[in-house]
């Protein structure tokens, strides 16, 4: 098992969960992912669309004011 991050800051929806998508794309099962994004429909959308994929969604957090962590598990 790894650990890798993502940061996805920067990005709008829907760019956000495809980033996320293809990043997991390329790490094997077991996996850790950790995502920066902003607050808003990001994390509205990328933990709901990570699980909908089927990946365990370990723990969201918040890092700065508007910047949360949200660590996948792919499944």
């Amino acid at each position: 098992m790894a650990t890798y991050q993502l940061d996805i800051t920067k990005e709008h929806c829907p760019m956000t969960f495809v980033k996320t998508k293809v990043e997991l794309s390329k790490l094997s099962g077991g996996d850790i992912l950790e995502v920066n994004l902003l607050k808003g429909e990001p994390l509205d959308n990328v933990p709901r669309s990570a699980a909908e994929q089927g990946h365990e969604v370990l723990k969201i957090s918040q890092v700065e004011e508007d910047v949360y962590q949200v660590i996948i598990k792919k499944k």
